[in-house]
């Protein structure tokens, strides 16, 4: 339903509003010029990912959003229409840090030394722990890569840290997907998930395995 202003004087509004009449008939006689235009348009755009990304992106990564669909924006005018318009980074509670190497579990001397140039498969894997956001929230994302061909020979995504839920079942995608047929180094950082009993207990049942 439409309210009808009609029976109110201009003068008594603007002294309710408290603003002058003079700013009022400039107010209604203004035309949004062509920049104005532009940055309703880049607002929604700018909505859009906002949501999509789950509220997640700040300007640096919607302007980076945008200019991959061929939007010609600048971070600071982002920025500034994410302010004006009230639209934050939603704060994301910190994430457990993957790398836990305050444990009592043996660690094993650093074979590798850092010398990533290996050209036999099946010579050399290497593992490691992130985390990604996903549909379904934040998860830990696991990886072993065979050195050789780069190449990511085992993955796991689980919510917990723990080794049976990260290791273990990239390990068992790995040896699935490269079977062992020769000597093979594992190497990893000192995480407990890899220094644990049960996970170094696992890669001696492979003969040919060597953990480092």
């Amino acid at each position: 339903m439409k309210a009808n202003y009609s029976k109110f004087s201009i003068e008594k509004m603007c002294k309710v509003f408290k603003v002058s009449r003079s700013g009022y008939y400039s107010w209604i006689k203004h035309k949004p010029s062509k920049w104005d235009i532009e940055n309703q348009k880049i607002l929604e755009q700018i909505r859009q990912i906002h949501q999509e990304s789950k509220q997640i992106y700040g300007s640096p990564k919607i302007t980076e959003e945008l200019r991959d669909r061929k939007v010609k924006v600048s971070r600071p005018r982002v920025a500034r229409l994410m302010k004006k318009a009230q639209i934050r980074s939603k704060t994301v509670k910190k994430f457990k840090v993957t790398t836990d190497s305050a444990h009592k579990y043996p660690i094993v001397e650093n074979k590798l030394n850092r010398n990533f140039s290996v050209h036999s498969i099946g010579q050399v894997w290497v593992s490691d722990i992130t985390y990604i956001w996903t549909t379904e929230g934040w998860l830990y994302l696991t990886i072993i890569l065979d050195l050789a061909d780069r190449k990511v020979v085992g993955w796991s995504l689980s919510k917990s840290l723990k080794a049976i839920d990260t290791v273990f079942p990239a390990w068992h995608m790995a040896t699935m997907n490269r079977p062992i047929t020769d000597q093979l180094i594992f190497h990893s950082d000192r995480g407990v998930q890899y220094a644990c009993n049960a996970f170094a207990q696992l890669l001696e049942s492979y003969q040919k395995v060597s953990r480092v």
